[in-house]
C-alpha cells in the first residue's frame, strides 16, 4: 500500500486507488473511485477530512475488506459530521453502503458503555442497538476500530485531557473488543499507543529498554532462528521461523502480574515459528523441547483449548543458548493469519454470502448477550455483563467431560455453576477444582477442571448477592440469583430483608434509623416494599451501607434536633463542616469514635473547640438538655480521606491461630490496627476482642465486618458502641 504520509489528500487518494487497481476488480475500483469523487465534492471538505478517510479505508484494505466497507469508511467520517446524509449515501450508493453506515453510526454508543463503565449515566437501549449493529454486519466493528486506530496515530496534535480521555476509552474498550474478534493487528498497536499517551515516562523507559538491547537481542535470535531451521529441516518439517516483536504493552502488563521492574524482563527473546498443518505443530513442539530444556509451567495450548476468540496457537519457552530464556509460538499459517485478522480472515479468504461456522462462532457470545438482555431486562445488570463479556480478561476452565467452558477473571465455582444451568447455580452446595473440595468463592484459573456439588433442592443464599463476600463475579450468574429472590414468597421476602437489614445496622451500631426515609431514598412508599426488595436482592445491604455514609445526616436519622441555621462552613481541614459558626478547632469524642457516615453532632467545650460525638452518644443527650445552647449542628466533609479509629467486638469460639488470622485479614485489607484487648474465658473457651482500628469511612467498616465474620469459629462481629 502507498505511504499516505505528507501527501495532499486528493493526491494520496488517486495514488491509493491506482495501487488497488492490481488487487481488485475494475467494478470494486469504480465504487471506490465514485465515494472519492464524492467526499471531494463536499463542501465542508477539508485536506485533513479526505486524509483521515483514505487513511481508514487503507488500514481496512490491509486487513483484506471488501469494497462495501471501504466505500463505506470513506463516507463515514462526512456522514459523522453531518455533511453527508444517509438518505443520499442510499440514493448514491446503495442500500448496503448506507446500512453499514448506519451501524457504524450506532456504534458511537461506545461512548455511552466507557461512561457507564465509570459511573456516569448510560442508555442502555442505545448500547443495545450498537449490539445489534455489530451482530448484523461485523465490518461496522472494523471500520469503528480501524478509524480509532488513525486516531490514536495522530492523538499527538490534540490537548492533553482530550489525548488521556481517548487513551482511557481505547485501553478500556477497543483494544479489548478487537481482541474478543481476534484482530491481533489492531489490539497490539491500541495497547502501545494508549499506554504511551496514559503513561509516557514508564512507556518511553521500555521503549529505550529495548531499544538499548536491540542489536544484541537481535545477533541472538538470527543465530536461534538458524539453528532452530537447521533442526527442523533435519526431519523435514518445512517451517517459516521469524523473530517476533515484543509489545511495550505486554511487557508493562507483565511488569504489574509479577510485580517486577522492566529491567527484570528477561524474555524479551521470541520466535514464531508457521507451519504448513497440524500435525507439524506438535512435531516442530517435540524438536523445540527435545534440542531446548522447556521452562516448566510456560506451555500453553491454544490449539486443543482455543482462546473465546478462536485464537489458536501453542506458547512454550525454553532455556536457548547461554542459558538465556526465548519465547516459542508455534502454529500453522492459517491459523497465524486468523490470529493477526481474526473475524477479518472471513472476507480475506471467503465469499462474504457463504455462510462461515467461524464467523458464526466469534459472533455467537453477541448473540447470547442480546438474548440475555431480552431474558432479564435490567439495564444496569446488562451494562456490567457486556462489560465483563467483551472487555475483560477471561479464564477457560473445563467440565469433567472436558468441555471448555469461558467465564470473566476472578469467576468462582458459583458462575461456573450458573453458566451450566439456573438450576444448576440455584442448588450448587459445593465444587471440586482439579479432585479437590474449594470454598465457593475460590477464584478459578484458566486450565482447571471444575465439578459441581448439588443438593437435591433448595436456592441460593442472599450472601451470594453481597460483593463483600465475592461469591459471584458474572453479572450473569448475580441475575439469575437475583431473579430467584423475586419470584419467592413476599411475606418471607420481608422477613429475610428485615433480618438482613436489622443484621447489618446492628454489626455497624446504628441506632434510631429511619426505615421511612430509607424507603424514601430509593423511591418506594412502604418499608415492606424496602424490606422486599433487600429479601430479593433488588436492593444490595452494599448500597444501604453507601446511603448511610452518603447521606445519614441529612436524609435518614429523624430531624427533631434540626433547626434553621445558616451554610455550613468549612472545617480548615476540610474533614468537618460546621453550620452556622466560622471555623473552629474540632476534635472526635473518644467516647463513641465517630467516623465519616455516623450521624454526627458537635458540642463546643471551653478551650478544646468543638468536640465531635455520634449523634446517638449519651453524652449528645445530657448536653443537649444540659446545655443546648452549646449544641452545634456539623456533618462530615466530602473529602476526607483522614482515617478514624473505631471499636470493634468480636466474639469467638477460641482457636490456635485465631489472632494471627484475624491481623492478617486486616493486614490484607491494609487496615491499621491501634490496640488489641482479648480475654477468654476458661470455661466456656469464649474469646471476648476489643480491637481498636483505623478506618476511612463506614463503607470500608462494612466490608471489613463481612470478611471478620467469614472466619473459622467467629460468632459475631460487630461496632462497638460505648
Amino acid at each position: 500500500m502507498v505511504s499516505l504520509t505528507n501527501k495532499s489528500a486528493p493526491v494520496a487518494g488517486d495514488d491509493w486507488l491506482r495501487s488497488l487497481s492490481d488487487q481488485r476488480s475494475s467494478l470494486d475500483v469504480a465504487v471506490l473511485k465514485k465515494a472519492l469523487n464524492r467526499m471531494q465534492s463536499v463542501e465542508l471538505t477539508d485536506d485533513k477530512q479526505l486524509h483521515r478517510a483514505i487513511a481508514v479505508a487503507n488500514i481496512l484494505s490491509e486487513l483484506g475488506l471488501d469494497h462495501e466497507a471501504l466505500a463505506a469508511a470513506m463516507l463515514y467520517e462526512f456522514v459523522r459530521v453531518s455533511a453527508l446524509s444517509l438518505a443520499e449515501v442510499r440514493t448514491e450508493f446503495g442500500a448496503v453502503i448506507a446500512n453499514l453506515l448506519d451501524a457504524v453510526m450506532k456504534m458511537d454508543a461506545i461512548r455511552l458503555f466507557h461512561d457507564k463503565a465509570r459511573g456516569e449515566n448510560a442508555d442502555a437501549e442505545s448500547l443495545r442497538k450498537m449490539l445489534l449493529a455489530m451482530v448484523e454486519d461485523v465490518r461496522a466493528v472494523f471500520i469503528k476500530l480501524a478509524d480509532r486506530v488513525y486516531t490514536m496515530r495522530t492523538l499527538v496534535n490534540l490537548p492533553d485531557a482530550e489525548r488521556q480521555r481517548i487513551a482511557h476509552e481505547t485501553l478500556d474498550v477497543f483494544a479489548p473488543l478487537a481482541n474478543r474478534l481476534g484482530i491481533g493487528q489492531f489490539k497490539w498497536e491500541l495497547e502501545d499507543l494508549a499506554l504511551r499517551y496514559l503513561n509516557p515516562e514508564l512507556y518511553k523507559k521500555i521503549a529505550q529498554f529495548l531499544n538499548e538491547r536491540r542489536i544484541d537481542r537481535e545477533q541472538y535470535i538470527e543465530r536461534f532462528m538458524a539453528q532452530l531451521q537447521s533442526e527442523l529441516a533435519k526431519v523435514g518439517i518445512a517451517a517459516q521461523v521469524t523473530g517476533r516483536p515484543k509489545h511495550i504493552y505486554s511487557i508493562y502488563r507483565k511488569m504489574l502480574r509479577k510485580n517486577i521492574d522492566y529491567h527484570q524482563i528477561y524474555d524479551v527473546r521470541a520466535v514464531r515459528i508457521l507451519v504448513d498443518n497440524l500435525p507439524d505443530c506438535y512435531a516442530a513442539l517435540g524438536i523445540v523441547h527435545s534440542t531446548w530444556q522447556y521452562i516448566p509451567g510456560e506451555f500453553d495450548d491454544y490449539i486443543a483449548t482455543p482462546k473465546a476468540n478462536n485464537y489458536q496457537s501453542l506458547h512454550t519457552a525454553i532455556i536457548g543458548p547461554d542459558n538465556k530464556n526465548v519465547e516459542v509460538q508455534i502454529r500453522t499459517h492459517d491459523m497465524h493469519n486468523h490470529s493477526e485478522l481474526g473475524v477479518a480472515a472471513h472476507w480475506r479468504y471467503k465469499e462474504a454470502a457463504k455462510p462461515d461456522a467461524n464467523l458464526e462462532k466469534r459472533l455467537s457470545w453477541l448473540r447470547n448477550l442480546l438474548a440475555w438482555k431480552d431474558e432479564i431486562g435490567d439495564e444496569n445488570e446488562f451494562v456490567e455483563s457486556l462489560k465483563a463479556d467483551a472487555f475483560e480478561d477471561r479464564v477457560y476452565v473445563f467440565t469433567p467431560k472436558g468441555r471448555v467452558i469461558d467465564l470473566p477473571h476472578g469467576a468462582t465455582p458459583l458462575d461456573f455453576a450458573y453458566h451450566i444451568h439456573t438450576d444448576v447455580g440455584h442448588r450448587c452446595r459445593g465444587a471440586k477444582v482439579n479432585g479437590r473440595m474449594v470454598p465457593l468463592i475460590y477464584e478459578l484459573k484458566t486450565g482447571e477442571q471444575v465439578e459441581i456439588l448439588l443438593a437435591k433442592t433448595g436456592g441460593p443464599s442472599l450472601d451470594w448477592l453481597n460483593p463483600n463476600l465475592g461469591y459471584l463475579r458474572s453479572p450473569r450468574a448475580r441475575a439469575k440469583a437475583q431473579h430467584w429472590f423475586k419470584q419467592q414468597n413476599l411475606d418471607s421476602n420481608i422477613a429475610a430483608g428485615r433480618a438482613a437489614l436489622d443484621k447489618e445496622l446492628h454489626r455497624l451500631g446504628f441506632h434510631d434509623v429511619s426505615f421511612e426515609k430509607l424507603a424514601q431514598s430509593f423511591h418506594l412508599s412502604k418499608v415492606d416494599e424496602l424490606l422486599a426488595a433487600i429479601g430479593r436482592g433488588d436492593i444490595k445491604i452494599s448500597q444501604i451501607v453507601h446511603l448511610l455514609h452518603q447521606k445519614f445526616s441529612r436524609d435518614i436519622t429523624p430531624p427533631e434536633t434540626r433547626s434553621e441555621r445558616s451554610a455550613p462552613s468549612p472545617h480548615p481541614d476540610g474533614d468537618i463542616h460546621i453550620h452556622g459558626v466560622g471555623n473552629l478547632l474540632t476534635n472526635l469524642a473518644q467516647c463513641c469514635k465517630p467516623v465519616p457516615g455516623d450521624a454526627i453532632a458537635g458540642y463546643i467545650t471551653r478551650g478544646k473547640g468543638v468536640t465531635i460525638h455520634r449523634k446517638d452518644c449519651l453524652h449528645v443527650d445530657r448536653n443537649n438538655s444540659e446545655n443546648p445552647e452549646r449544641m452545634v449542628e456539623v456533618d462530615w466533609g466530602r473529602e476526607s480521606e483522614k482515617g478514624y479509629p473505631v471499636d470493634i467486638q468480636v466474639v469467638a469460639l477460641d482457636r490456635p491461630g485465631l489472632l494471627r488470622d484475624i491481623t492478617a485479614m486486616l493486614a490484607n485489607e491494609k487496615v491499621n490496627i491501634l490496640g488489641v484487648n482479648t480475654q477468654t474465658s476458661k470455661r466456656d473457651r469464649i474469646a471476648n476482642m476489643h480491637i481498636t482500628i483505623e478506618i476511612a469511612d463506614i463503607n470500608k467498616l462494612s466490608r471489613i465486618l463481612e470478611k471478620l465474620g467469614q472466619l473459622p469459629n467467629i460468632m459475631e462481629v460487630r461496632r462497638k458502641v460505648h
